[in-house]
């Protein structure tokens, strides 16, 4: 249910609840009015006539008008802002840490752009890739995926493992992210 159903079912609510505690507020007075004349005023006690009383300041001004105005306030509510946590693409969140451990390495930018052309092709970033016909998984799309268990047991799901394990085979077969690259435009594999 939206917010502004809840926020319109509560004010219904409200004025619904106020409309049948003002028409209380005006039974009861005309109550205490018919007992005030007939002397019965005494028989009701103190409870009764502190509500009395208070019936008698709500129905009032009801009283005095000829016809019934049931509601006429606008009803208005403040509610804190929802703070929403700011959660990041896995894609963008798996880029940056690229990027860190690419700087790591001490390779330049065109580097990490290179990087990240070739791991866009590749995956799309997605540290859960994989591609059904080939068995290939993962951001660097290992073939078998379980190879990436030499950097880390958790390789299925950790990004960070996928990617020092990618930047690793990358160094030791091409040398760098943009012999990579390289490879892959011209054959389509890297």
């Amino acid at each position: 249910m939206n917010s502004y159903r809840v926020l319109r079912n509560t004010v219904v609510t409200m004025l619904a609840a106020s409309t049948m505690v003002g028409s209380m507020a005006i039974g009861r007075a005309e109550e205490m009015g018919q007992a005030e004349e007939a002397g019965q005023i005494g028989q009701v006690g103190q409870v009764g006539q502190a509500e009395a009383e208070q019936a008698g300041e709500i129905a009032e001004p009801a009283l005095r008008a000829p016809t019934r105005t049931i509601h006429r306030a606008v009803w208005f509510t403040r509610t804190a802002p929802r703070i929403r946590p700011v959660v990041r693409a896995p894609k963008v969140r798996n880029k940056a840490i690229a990027f860190r451990l690419v700087a790591r390495r001490s390779w330049s930018h065109d580097q990490f752009q290179c990087l990240d052309s070739l791991w866009t092709r590749e995956s799309n970033w997605n540290h859960q890739a994989h591609n059904p016909s080939s068995g290939a998984y993962g951001i660097p799309q290992a073939l078998p995926g379980s190879k990436m268990s030499d950097s880390g047991g958790d390789w299925r799901s950790n990004p960070i493992t996928q990617i020092h394990w990618g930047l690793r085979y990358i160094k030791s077969r091409y040398g760098s992210p943009c012999g990579a690259w390289g490879h892959f435009r011209s054959s389509n594999w890297y």
